[in-house]
């Protein structure tokens, strides 16, 4: 350990008391523990004695959490909080890591060494461990510096009077300061101090106290400190300093001093600075000296900030409008048509302040600029710096987008190209008015211009203006056009500083007519532009990278000019901080609303979601969704985050939760009762006993109440817990010793849940988390009600009107101040992020059995390894692995090459590897280890090959689901198994004809010789044994090979593949775009679309011809859900605008007959736009008229009136971070509200067989008498990190795992997709191609079917200079704009440009390089995300075919996202790229339809696949009562709120009505078996009409045995319609939600 200083040991002692649970959670990547002693143990380094550790990310507080600075501990107790690290570095990454620990210590004493070294470093004790301190939190910085700062003077000091550093102990006081001034000046926490000599000089006793405490260690012959002139006169020197300083602080501050002075009659003065001055006695004096000590050094932080602005940039020369009024248009004032929204509105977050760099940064298009009057205006007028007392005012007005990068094009403004912003005419975003414009900015290049404005809300990169204003906009391009050529002059000069300004002038002078900068060819008058115009020109060579242009003659004239014209100058004013509490004085706000051919309409509701989400917009603020919670921002996954589209760059997945951080549970031995002490007793007999012989109760009285099995109570663990918590009793139990107990699981109130705030109060959710408590620990019984909805359409109203009494009756309670009345009718499982419906027949049974704890059984026995004793089989993990059997292996096992992360976009997944596929051929385990030791068995198993593993181009050329024996045997072991697959022959494989694979299942066919790289066919001697599994599909897949789809048409356009089967679910795709969601479900059979709703022509187009037999609306869905509700006389529930209404009623009979009722929709799903909140990042909760707009609402209520069985909503990844997540928590609370079950999750399309990376959020939502959907499996390997999603302040949930590590199997390359289209130019325009080429990969099989003619295959066409750019690009993996040569080119219109866009090396250190843009594609990566607009300079720039000098194509882009070649698309080549980059890829909805087909057929398996219909009778004819018999259930539902004699049975499967007639009065025995799986009636009796009508409708009537119980029932001649499901004939199994 380095030689350490004497220490501060002045302390005073205080007691604190410290929690002796220990409890260890993950939160984000650091392991959190709560005691010292538990970190030292996780990070210890195998070493003796005092443990001595690093420490990082800390900060220091006191005994209440409040920060305070290092020097406060001399009076008062310090604590610390930070991530605790081994002292030596580790190869053992997860103990490299760290463990965080929060409020440890207290901090016994400190010290300073380093002094040999050159740099300080910090140490501090607690009573148990030495800390080296390595970096403070970055929110603690700040108050650390102030002691580093002192630590480092220490330091410099010893250098420069030590010998043995190569100082002289000789220096005078002056010679010393200069010299660890000069020392001091170049080190970062000096870098904004006034005067590091006054630092020095007012430190100086503190110095020299910590050199004297290094003679009492050191063992040199230097010279001892004490003894050394200078260091005393530096003492001395500073005692008169720091009076000096005192008064200093005083005028600068206007404060008194801060503490007393203090003499008595020896005319001694108490001295600061010293940390263990004996005559500090008075702790109040020392408070304040160290008080004084840091407003001191904040002061001198001030002064070098304040003075650090040049001279030259103090002041901004005013423009007069006079000067520059004959280069613009005659006046004329700002008109426009559409409906515009204030930026506050948008924009508002409620803080009052802002950082101007965390301002949010939106595009402005169509555009216009103007002042209070709305007469249009310069954008000159207003300075380009932000200035004091501006005396002009200018506003805007445009429609806003998400920043694309997109700027503006010299030369081809005009012409839509790539490179240009996007036009005037299709601009879908939010038209806006905004405030003040308080700056601008221009970046700029040869051919392009980036000019940005500022508000106090937001910054706006400018796309194009609008018609009206741009002839205004004109002079300011024409402008900075001309300050480009002149840069261009300058740098072909061999000396820039031989060109004056009247060199300049005369040379723009000389342009010629047709030059684009061409002013005029008179000196006075090009004089005259330069000169009025000059802020333009002066701020565009102020930003470029050249100091010798920054700083030539002729800016130095050309500001020299502009002084003499003009004679008012502006203070320039550089705030880092804008105030946003003016009021928006655009002169658009005091205007009527003006009617839009296209306005944002207020989203049509259900009178439900509007009272959740209206509720919760007036009773919620910003301060208090947020209250209680503190972030840091970590930076961990920048270059990941990069790599994504704006919309995918989202902050909250990156949180990690740095102080405060609760444990998600309690500990059961930490109980403050009421009831301790008090009698407690028994009520009633023992009903049973416990598998241990423990005696069973009902009932117990504690001190007069009663707690009751089946009731729920409080139990409160800690005294700061702001809530108790909630345990629902299951069973009660009397110990052997007389100990009263109850086993009870836990409730957690909504706002403990993922829902946060937007829960409802006195709604709790039943968790599976379960403990044993005392009876004596219970607090006091509460009132919760397990309550059961009656789900679907029929019941929403009888639901809302109950809904209403209890929440009126809840309020009365509460104002009458009775206690809360609960209610609970879901299960919260954190850990699969989702909310079940609750298990009645599990809950509250007192027979000893928990349900969670046997869930915890059966999770802690998958835990379990155990190998069979004769050696042939072993388990692990939950799986059963047997000799002979097909595994997975992890691939790091097998190679030791480390796969670094690509360093381009599209190279993302270059190296990664999928799993190995080995063969077990022997269990091995040690003879003198037990059997069942994990650590002590290996398995010997043999190797097989993939096509990726031989060659890229043999990976590119064969099939996914190849492998090669080899004779290969390694003996590996059991934990680098990833899992099972099958190995069979290539007739026995599945049949798949989609571009999406889900089954672990591979054939063999040759054998491969890694050793002579050799590849075979599998010879006959070599006898594989191939996976056993079902098989009974294989004869019709093996009669599909060869032959034209099924459901394919001679055109190609499909039809759905079970259309014609009642088993498909009729689902509404609303937002359905082109219909990526829609295709990829109906491929996977699930689903078949009958409707759909698109607002967009074009998509909605390319809907129907892919989807011919769907009925699509190509209207906006406010309008649609309103016209619904009114078809259905359900006006009055609907909250709607009078445009929606007037539209609703407009409709043609023909589409009102089309639209679908309430009862006939099983499926809802889409993705609803969301522009609002993907452009903004703050919103402000307290205004409820800011969100009705939203379309989640309209969303939401089609599922609310509908009430499918099954809904799903598919968003952008931002989409659960959104305004705080709370529109994610309110999408939740009102599926919740509604009855549904809920799993939310975010997936990568990129592990499921799409070749581009695309992150997206999902929620699915199944009704309760349905199973919940699981997310599929991730089959490839991708590089993307676990998706997580912020459950609560310390929880993080992900669907599904990382596939980065490996998987089934390998990433989809670009070559794979697109490497069989042929060669097509720049602008190809050709909708119709020859293929030219068969297919060769895996996925151009698949994705191109057995189309003959290729479509689509088109591009956009790029200018003159982006092709010459573009071919210029080398074609290797990653290149792109920095790859160009630096050189000029000359266009065919004989203007000579650089080759490369100035403004991309000009404004790259603040976007990241630029990197990507110009790119090409690499054969062996992916596609980036896929975007509306591909473009080489917009925001995913990557957009370049490998080998082509071209723009990839749409059909291109299609196949990037998972559409089959057969798709279709509608509209100009904008439109087609559009509806591309806006769909769900296709084989993510097949994975995720696959899933719902899996949930549908395990519930009916729950029901042993049957349900049987019983009729009773009744007590009158229109009265039929039905009884659920589900394991005794009493629950009955009365007929008489139908329509008279007509009943429907809710069955929770298919629905599937059976139609008859009962010709016969009187007494009829009916009842029936069916088989769900396939609508047949297996089992029937009916003595008259029943069974052979039933039959005819569905299906053959097959006797079986068994006795059934045969009701009757009384009817008159009439219809009757029933459903297949109705009643069991026995208990039903027991049903593990989600299992």
């Amino acid at each position: 350990m380095p030689k350490r200083a004497a220490a501060c040991s002045d302390f005073k002692e205080k007691s604190l008391h410290i929690s002796k649970k220990s409890s260890v959670i993950e939160t984000k990547r650091n392991l959190l523990v709560e005691e010292e002693i538990v970190a030292l143990r996780l990070t210890s380094g195998g070493k003796d004695g005092r443990p001595c550790r690093r420490l990082t990310d800390f900060t220091f507080h006191n005994a209440d959490g409040k920060q305070q600075p290092f020097e406060m501990l001399e009076v008062d107790n310090i604590y610390v909080s930070g991530r605790i690290l081994p002292l030596e570095e580790t190869a053992d990454k997860e103990k490299a890591k760290g463990v965080r620990c929060g409020g440890f210590g207290r901090i016994e004493e400190w010290a300073i060494s380093g002094y040999e070294e050159g740099y300080p470093v910090i140490w501090l004790s607690t009573d148990i461990a030495d800390y080296d301190c390595i970096k403070p939190s970055s929110s603690y910085k700040l108050l650390y510096d102030h002691f580093f700062a002192k630590a480092s003077a220490c330091v410099e000091v010893y250098k420069k009077l030590t010998t043995s550093s190569g100082g002289n102990p000789g220096l005078s006081l002056d010679e010393l300061l200069a010299a660890v001034v000069r020392a001091l000046s170049e080190q970062k926490c000096f870098s904004n101090v006034a005067s590091i000599k006054d630092f020095i000089l007012s430190q100086g006793e503190f110095i020299y106290k910590q050199l004297i405490g290094l003679d009492e260690t050191s063992g040199k012959s230097d010279k001892k400190f004490i003894e050394l002139p200078v260091l005393t006169a530096l003492r001395d020197e500073s005692h008169s300093h720091e009076d000096l300083a005192q008064a200093q602080l005083r005028s600068s501050t206007g404060s008194s001093k801060i503490g007393p002075e203090i003499s008595d009659a020896g005319n001694k003065m108490i001295r600061y600075g010293s940390s263990s001055c004996p005559v500090e006695h008075d702790e109040d004096l020392k408070l304040a000296r160290l008080l004084n000590e840091e407003e001191y050094w904040r002061s001198m932080k001030q002064k070098k900030n304040k003075g650090s602005m040049s001279s030259s940039s103090k002041f901004y020369i005013k423009i007069n409008e006079d000067e520059i009024a004959d280069d613009y248009p005659l006046p004329a004032y700002y008109k426009t048509s559409n409906q515009e929204t204030d930026e506050y509105v948008i924009f508002d977050s409620g803080i009052d302040k802002c950082h101007i760099d965390d301002l949010p940064r939106s595009m402005l298009h169509n555009w216009a600029l103007y002042n209070s009057d709305s007469r249009l205006i310069s954008l000159e007028l207003l300075p380009m710096k932000p200035c004091a007392d501006i005396d002009v005012t200018i506003f805007g007005s445009g429609v806003m987008t998400a920043d694309d990068g997109s700027g503006y094009n010299f030369d081809t403004d005009n012409n839509h190209s790539s490179s240009s912003g996007s036009g005037t005419s299709e601009v879908d975003g939010i038209p806006i008015y905004l405030s003040a414009i308080k700056e601008w900015m221009i970046e700029f290049g040869s051919s392009m211009v980036f000019i940005s404005i500022r508000t106090d809300m937001g910054w706006y990169r400018l796309g194009k203006p609008s018609k009206q204003y741009a002839s205004w906009y004109d002079p300011v391009l024409k402008t900075a056009r001309l300050a480009v050529n002149i840069i261009t002059l300058l740098k072909e000069q061999s000396r820039v500083a031989r060109l004056s300004f009247a060199d300049v002038t005369k040379r723009v002078s000389e342009f010629e007519k047709n030059h684009p900068a061409y002013i005029s060819s008179s000196l006075n008058i090009v004089e005259r532009y330069l000169v009025v115009h000059g802020q333009i020109i002066l701020q565009q060579f102020s930003e470029f990278p050249d100091a010798n242009i920054r700083r030539c003659t002729f800016v130095s004239g050309l500001t020299e000019k502009m002084e003499e014209r003009r004679h008012t100058k502006w203070l320039v004013k550089k705030k880092k901080i804008v105030l946003r509490n003016e009021p928006n004085l655009n002169p658009r706000a005091a205007m009527a609303p003006v009617m839009s051919k296209r306005k944002v309409m207020r989203a049509t509701t259900t009178r439900l979601i509007y009272r959740i989400w209206g509720g919760y917009y007036s009773n919620h603020s910003l301060e208090e969704s947020n209250e209680g919670t503190v972030f840091e921002v970590k930076e961990e996954d920048e270059l990941e985050e990069q790599d994504e589209n704006e919309e995918d760059d989202v902050l909250e997945d990156n949180f990690v939760v740095q102080e405060n951080i609760d444990t998600p549970y309690p500990e059961p031995q930490q109980i403050n009762s009421r009831w301790k002490g008090k009698e407690i007793k028994w009520d009633g007999q023992p009903v049973g006993e416990t598998a241990s012989g423990e005696a069973l109760y009902k009932r117990a009285i504690v001190h007069g109440d009663e707690i009751a099995v089946g009731g729920a109570f409080l139990v409160k663990v800690d005294q700061s817990d702001k809530f108790p918590y909630i345990f629902f009793v299951e069973y009660m139990y009397e110990k052997l010793d007389g100990t009263k107990m109850f086993h009870g699981r836990m409730m957690l109130r909504g706002s403990q849940t993922v829902l946060g705030n937007a829960a409802n109060e006195r709604e709790v959710f039943l968790t599976n988390e379960c403990m044993d408590f005392e009876l004596e620990d219970a607090k006091q019984a509460i009132t919760v009600e397990i309550r059961v909805l009656r789900f679907g359409h029929l019941h929403r109203k009888a639901n809302a009107d109950a809904d209403k009494i209890d929440r009126a009756r809840a309020e009365e309670r509460k104002r009458k101040g009775l206690p809360t009345e609960f209610y609970c009718k879901s299960l919260y499982w954190s850990d699969r992020g989702a909310f079940f419906s609750l298990l009645f027949k599990e809950m509250g049974l007192g027979s000893g059995i928990c349900h969670s704890c046997k869930l915890k059984e059966t999770n802690h026995k998958k835990e379990q390894f155990e190998a069979n004793a004769s050696k042939i089989s072993f388990e692990y993990q939950g799986t059963e692995y047997y000799l002979d059997d097909f595994v997975y292996v992890s691939p790091t096992h097998f190679s030791a090459e480390r796969v670094e992360g690509g360093r381009f976009k599209s190279g993302r997944n270059v190296g990664l590897k999928a799993f190995v596929i080995c063969q077990l051929l022997e269990i091995i385990v040690s003879e003198e280890a037990k059997l069942g030791e994990i650590s002590s068995t290996q398995i010997k198993v043999r190797r097989y090959f993939r096509p990726e593993d031989i060659s890229p181009e043999k990976a590119y050329s064969s099939d996914i689901t190849e492998i090669y024996y080899s004779e290969e045997t390694q003996t590996i072991p059991v934990v680098v198994i990833e899992g099972k697959c099958q190995v069979r022959k290539k007739n026995d494989l599945p049949f798949h004809d989609y571009p999406a694979i889900l089954d672990h299942i591979f054939f063999c066919e040759h054998v491969y010789d890694p050793v002579e790289g050799s590849l075979k066919q599998l010879p006959a001697h070599i006898k594989l044994k191939y996976s056993s599994g079902k098989q009974e599909d294989d004869d019709a897949s093996r009669k599909k090979k060869g032959k034209t789809r099924e459901g394919e048409n001679v055109s190609g356009v499909k039809t759905p593949l079970e259309a014609s089967q009642g088993n498909c679910l009729a689902t509404l795709d609303i937002f359905a775009g082109c219909g990526g969601l829609s295709e990829g479900l109906q491929q996977s059979g699930v689903s078949i679309t009958k409707w759909a709703i698109e607002y967009d022509e074009a998509a909605g187009d390319a809907f129907k011809l892919n989807h011919p037999a769907s009925s699509v609306f190509i209207k906006n869905c406010n309008v649609i859900l309103r016209a619904v509700m009114q078809k259905c006389g359900d006006g009055d529930d609907c909250v709607s605008t009078p445009e929606a209404v007037e539209q609703a009623s407009s409709l043609c009979e023909e589409e009102v007959d089309n639209l679908p009722l309430p009862g006939q929709v099983d499926f809802i799903n889409g993705g609803p736009p969301c522009q609002g909140f993907s452009g903004m990042n703050r919103f402000n909760h307290s205004t409820w008229s800011k969100v009705q707009c939203e379309m989640i609402l309209a969303f939401l209520s089609f599922a609310d009136y509908y009430r499918p069985k099954f809904f799903l909503l598919e968003n952008v990844r931002n989409f659960v971070s959104f305004n705080h997540g709370e529109t994610f928590r309110l999408t939740l609370a009102s599926l919740l509200e509604m009855g549904y079950q809920v799993r939310f999750g975010v997936l990568e399309a990129g592990a499921y067989g799409v070749p581009q990376s695309r992150k997206r959020a999902f929620i699915w939502a199944a009704s309760p008498e349905e199973s919940l959907p699981e997310w599929p499996e991730p089959m490839h390997v991708f590089a993307a990190p676990e998706l997580k999603i912020r459950l609560s302040q310390n929880l993080y949930y992900a669907a599904v795992r990382s596939t980065a590590g490996g998987s089934a199997f390998k990433s989809l390359t670009v070559r794979d997709t697109i490497g069989d289209l042929p060669a097509v130019g720049n602008g190809a325009f050709k909708t119709s191609l020859p293929y030219q080429d068969d297919p060769i990969s895996w996925f151009q099989k698949k994705i191109r079917g057995n189309i003959q003619v290729l479509s689509d295959h088109i591009s956009k066409e790029m200018n003159e200079l982006n092709v010459i750019r573009c071919q210029r690009i080398p074609k290797r993996p990653g290149a792109d704009w920095r790859d160009l040569p630096d050189e000029k080119v000359k266009l065919s219109t004989g203007q000579v440009v650089d080759l490369i866009p100035w403004c991309l090396p000009n404004t790259a250190k603040r976007h990241n390089q630029w990197k990507g843009l110009f790119g090409r594609l690499d054969w062996e990566g992916n596609f980036p995300t896929s975007i509306t607009d591909p473009q080489p300079m917009g925001k995913v720039g990557m957009c370049f075919h490998p080998e082509q000098d071209r723009i990839v194509t749409v059909r291109e882009c299609a196949r990037s996202q998972g559409f089959p070649d057969s798709y279709q698309f509608a509209g100009n080549i904008l439109q087609k790229h559009r509806q591309i980059g806006n769909a769900v890829p296709p084989p993510l909805a097949y994975a995720l339809g696959m899933k719902l087909k899996e949930a549908i057929r395990s519930w009916r398996s729950m029901y042993h696949g049957y349900r049987v219909l019983v009729v009773e009778q009744t007590e009158t004819p229109e009265q039929l009562e039905l009884c659920h018999r589900e394991k005794g259930c009493q629950d009955k539902w009365r007929g008489n709120a139908l329509k008279k004699s007509r009943c429907f049975l809710s069955d929770g499967s298919d629905r599937k009505l059976l139609k008859f007639r009962n010709q016969r009065a009187g007494h009829i025995f009916g009842v029936c078996v069916v088989d769900v799986a396939t609508s047949k009636i297996v089992f029937g009796q009916d003595k008259r009409q029943f069974t052979k009508v039933a039959a005819k409708s569905a299906g053959t009537v097959r006797k079986q045995g068994g006795a059934w119980h045969k009701p009757s029932f009384s009817l008159q001649d009439q219809d009757m319609l029933i459903d297949t499901s109705a009643l069991l004939p026995a208990p039903l199994p027991s049903l593990c939600l989600g299992e």
